[in-house]
């Protein structure tokens, strides 16, 4: 059976594959969330593009961001792209997240580190990632390290692109965190 591929979602898919093309050699980690946020974030053209898709997709309820809840309707994710030639083995998930008070989604370990886009929903909200809150922008936790993803200050959506599609719920609060934080 084929997926039917709503047309904003296939413009997020290759507008990503793009920027696959740029940073699939990079490693994750905070040199690259530096390195993203000084080349790549709030007034460029990916990161605009990559907003603009997914807050009209959410607002216009086109069926393709964050559809699935896993804590009830303030945190909910969807797989958009699986690890593919095409997207160079990234994977691609969005994930919405909306609290104003903090707020701690589901605990978990990047094996091969992630790659997020911080797309706010309202100018307030931030997403702790391992280098502390932050709003527009991105962020990027090494490989093995793990954490609850975090919101505070109202709704956004965190894009994440896996390399290989990884992400592991065995890791545990306390575990040892990699050097590469």
């Amino acid at each position: 059976m084929t997926r039917t591929v709503h047309p904003n979602q296939q413009k997020l898919i290759d507008r990503a594959r793009e920027f696959f093309a740029e940073v699939e050699d990079l490693t994750p980690g905070r040199e690259l969330e530096l390195q993203l946020n000084a080349t790549h974030g709030p007034g460029t053209p990916y990161y605009e593009d990559f907003s603009t898709l997914v807050r009209n997709a959410l607002l216009n309820n086109e069926g393709w961001v964050a559809t699935d809840e896993v804590s009830g309707p303030h945190y909910r994710r969807s797989r958009v792209a699986d690890p593919s030639a095409e997207t160079r083995y990234f994977s691609i998930t969005t994930v919405y997240m909306e609290s104003q008070e903090e707020f701690k989604g589901q605990y978990h370990l990047h094996p091969y580190g992630e790659i997020n886009c911080v797309v706010q929903i309202d100018e307030t909200a931030e997403l702790k990632g391992m280098s502390g809150w932050q709003g527009a922008g991105w962020t990027s936790p090494g490989p093995g390290t793990h954490h609850y993803p975090e919101v505070r200050g109202g709704r956004l959506v965190a894009l994440f692109f896996l390399p290989a599609g990884r992400i592991s719920y065995k890791a545990r609060p306390g575990d040892k965190q990699p050097i590469c934080i």
